[in-house]
């Protein structure tokens, strides 16, 4: 048996403090703390913030403890019982990790619960006390993980049947605002922490459409006998990480619904998209999952190349069944899909990386990302999502209808989840051609070069115009049409007290060939001060003219010439052409 006590022990110095006893230990017992955790493919090295760890036997005597390697410790034992204590440092503020203060705390319990080596697969269980200042009294907890004891959202004491489900049921405390909801006969929780005016009732009710939609889309039951949607509300924030029977989420307080009535903005969307995003992973990747995860090794990269199933898939579907769940109308979702494209199609780094380069490639090239990431590489979410819709139309278009995306997601939940088997590199493929009655091969092949996938004449024949055109400058993300500029200046940019700050720049760009990199702080272009119109006063300028450009280089004054050139079709619209058509594919 393996348990675990933790305590909020200084919110104001961001410490947990933990207690790990372990009975029937090895003679030289070895513990480690993961390195990642699933569903954020980057070793983010938690260990680093353990501080005085410490162990020792059942008598209360000290044990010889000696560190292996960054995250690994051994200790030298004769006893029947070993226990560790050690406090955790949690001033992350992320999804991903741990967070402490007089506001609130959570952790997922990759950053905080040592794993005993040997032992992994036996139960589990963990008492979570409150803290212990008189201020923070009325704080309340949630979680997923099975509880032994205590009410409904209170501290206490919980299970897990191994060390891989104990890491799965984040935890969060705090004075949160709760609501409830059914969705197909299971409760569905949704916790706020941070300040807000959320109308919750609104939530509640958007929610349970995206969830039942999900449920039944797979088929009851669901895969969990209750769910938690945790959220922590900021001024500016937005990121998820899926669970087993949860999801923890970050949102700015603009995305949040105010009444019960008010249409759905374009913040709320994006919201609800995310949360159908991190719900939807349920069950493609939380159980239908590659086989390389079966079982999870966390103390190093785990590389696949099917990053693009998991992740791009499910983001094909998280704006689909916003619309398929009747929360958004079709223009709308046609708007969200024309902002992926536009994502794709700005990027020069798809001529650079296939998708299942960028999805083996995870760890390094997509979690680390610089200033050059435009120019390198393509996103395994963005460029997956169309390469899901590629598959979803071309299944409806030659099956007339009969078969699409969703066939494959429910075999896959049928063949391989519900039968504990992880996906190879040639399984979705595979179920493809049994649908289709062919080879795929010139489908799949778009997984493995950098070509545009040819989704143009394929939403013409369900009704749908593809159109690109110009950026209309920073705050264009696609989607209705604008007229766009005419101007091109090729680099990302941001307010600074002189001019403007060069966040990034696009290879074969103006920009580019004028001589800027990120970093740099443009003051002057045409001999005055540039300021956050610079963009759109460039459209006044005529194709061929030449304008001096000044810039600091850290200390150094710079110069360079910017040529006036028009600006890419880079800028997706999705228009109905044909109400009739488009039935076939957005009919509910």
């Amino acid at each position: 048996m393996i348990h675990y006590q933790i305590i909020p022990l200084d919110p104001k110095a961001h410490l947990f403090a933990v207690t790990m006893t372990l009975r029937q230990p090895k003679s030289v017992q070895v513990f480690s703390l993961p390195a990642w955790l699933p569903g954020s493919y980057m070793v983010r090295d938690f260990a680093k913030n353990i501080i005085e760890l410490k162990a020792q036997d059942k008598q209360g005597q000290p044990l010889k403890l000696t560190q292996l390697d960054k995250q690994t410790w051994s200790v030298d034992n004769s006893s029947l019982e070993i226990t560790l204590t050690y406090q955790v440092y949690a001033w992350d503020l992320s999804v991903r990790t741990a967070h402490l203060d007089m506001t609130h705390g959570f952790f997922n319990g990759s950053s905080v619960f040592l794993a005993a080596h040997g032992v992994e697969d036996s139960p589990h269980t963990v008492t979570i006390l409150p803290p212990t200042e008189s201020s923070l009294s009325d704080w309340r907890l949630a979680t997923s993980m099975t509880r032994l004891n205590g009410d409904d959202f209170a501290f206490g004491q919980f299970s897990a049947e191994s060390y891989d489900e104990l890491i799965d049921h984040p935890v969060e405390m705090g004075l949160f605002s709760l609501a409830s909801f059914d969705a197909c006969g299971v409760q569905h929780d949704i916790v706020l922490n941070g300040r807000h005016r959320a109308c919750m009732p609104r939530l509640c009710q958007d929610l349970k459409a995206i969830c039942e939609y999900q449920i039944n889309l797979f088929g009851t039951p669901a895969p969990f006998k209750r769910y938690l949607f945790m959220t922590t509300v900021l001024d500016n924030g937005f990121g998820g990480l899926e669970h087993r029977a949860s999801t923890a989420l970050m949102c700015s307080r603009k995305d949040l619904p105010l009444t019960l009535d008010a249409p759905i903005n374009n913040d709320y969307r994006t919201y609800l998209s995310l949360c159908s995003h991190e719900y939807f992973h349920s069950w493609n990747v939380k159980r239908i999952k590659p086989e390389c995860f079966l079982p999870y090794k966390l103390d190093a990269e785990t590389y696949t190349p099917q990053l693009w199933a998991y992740e791009g898939i499910t983001s094909y579907y998280d704006d689909f069944l916003t619309y398929r769940a009747g929360r958004v109308s079709q223009q709308d979702y046609l708007d969200m899909l024309s902002e992926t494209f536009t994502r794709v199609y700005r990027s020069q780094g798809r001529f650079k990386q296939t998708i299942k380069d960028a999805s083996f490639n995870a760890w390094t090239k997509f979690y680390k990302q610089d200033e050059n990431a435009q120019n390198a590489i393509i996103s395994y979410y963005t460029k997956g999502a169309l390469f899901a819709l590629y598959l979803d139309l071309i299944l409806r278009s030659e099956t007339q209808g009969k078969s699409s995306l969703d066939d494959v997601m429910r075999i896959l939940w049928q063949e391989y989840a519900l039968q504990n088997k992880g996906t190879t590199d040639q399984c979705h493929q595979a179920i493809v051609e049994r649908l289709l009655n062919r080879d795929c091969h010139a489908i799949f092949a778009y997984l493995d070069n950098t070509d545009d996938i040819p989704l143009a004449p394929l939403l013409a024949e369900f009704g749908v115009d593809f159109t690109l055109r110009a950026s209309q400058g920073s705050q264009d993300v696609g989607g209705t049409q604008h007229k766009g500029y005419k101007i091109a200046f090729g680099a990302k940019t941001q307010t600074a007290p002189m001019g403007l700050k060069i966040i990034s720049v696009t290879q074969g760009s103006p920009a580019h060939f004028a001589g800027l990199s990120a970093g740099d702080n443009l003051i002057a272009a045409d001999n005055l001060q540039v300021n956050a119109q610079f963009e759109a006063q460039l459209q006044h300028y005529s194709l061929g003219e030449a304008i001096n450009l000044h810039w600091f280089r850290r200390d150094e004054l710079m110069t360079g010439e910017l040529v006036i050139t028009a600006a890419p079709k880079d800028t997706v619209a999705l228009l109905v052409r044909d109400d009739s058509k488009i039935a076939a594919w957005l009919g509910r």
